[in-house]
């Protein structure tokens, strides 16, 4: 998996700029991470599953993940930031 462009949606914008500034510094630099290094281990790079099928998260920490969907071609779209409970709101 190469990465080559990040879009972000309107509710991952939303959530980010909700999040405490560590988080938000942490979240900055784990997409550093991912960008170089999707398979970084310290990512947890993990394929989800259910009604969330075809979505994928990396962590940000033990509390805060990132989910987001490839499109195409190393295009990944960002949809939502925050604590593990933003699978059950999706």
């Amino acid at each position: 998996m190469q990465v080559k462009e990040i879009h972000y949606n309107k509710e991952f914008e939303q959530q980010f700029i909700a999040l405490p500034k560590a988080i938000q510094k942490k979240a900055c630099k784990c997409e550093e991470l991912f960008r170089e290094n999707p398979f970084h281990p310290s990512l947890r790079l993990h394929k989800l599953k259910g009604k969330l099928d075809g979505f994928w998260s990396i962590s940000i920490d033990m509390k805060y993940r990132i989910i987001w969907k490839p499109l195409a071609d190393g295009v990944i779209l960002i949809v939502s930031i925050g604590l593990h409970a933003i699978y059950e709101n999706k």
